[in-house]
């Protein structure tokens, strides 16, 4: 399960104003697999989501695929307890994001009909905040 890096350099991250803006030039092409979840929105996909998306892909293809995830949660998100005076620093980590930009690719699969990838990559997408295409390689679009 996707939780967390290892050991990040630093516990804490500031959070950047407006780059999530325009579109992604890394991870747009194929790598790996024939089939693929593409995002058409940027935002922040928190380690939950991605797993969430992951768990209903493999249960629909019962685990007959071989599937990768181009996104990792190596942001982290902070948040101070409720009810608690200004100051006293920043808070504790309470979760993890990737952020993803508009034209990433979420997942890549393989090793299945297209017509169950489809469905497969469908389900995983109802799990995401933001809208997603299905995709498939060059050569299965014929």
């Amino acid at each position: 399960m996707l939780t967390s890096p290892r050991k990040p350099k630093y516990r804490k991250q500031m959070k950047r104003l407006r780059h999530l803006s325009g579109r992604e030039t890394r991870g747009v092409q194929f790598a790996f697999g024939d089939f693929g979840l593409r995002a058409l929105e940027s935002t922040y996909l928190t380690s939950r989501q991605i797993e969430a998306g992951r768990i209903a892909i493999v249960r629909h293809v019962k685990r007959g695929a071989k599937i990768w995830i181009r996104v990792f949660p190596q942001k982290p998100i902070t948040k101070k307890p409720a009810e608690t005076r200004m100051g006293k620093g920043k808070g504790s980590t309470e979760y993890w994001v990737a952020e993803v930009r508009a034209g990433k690719l979420i997942y890549e699969m393989s090793g299945v009909p297209k017509k169950l990838a489809f469905e497969a990559l469908e389900r995983a997408a109802d799990k995401m905040p933001i809208k997603c295409r299905v995709e498939a390689r060059s050569q299965y679009l014929i």
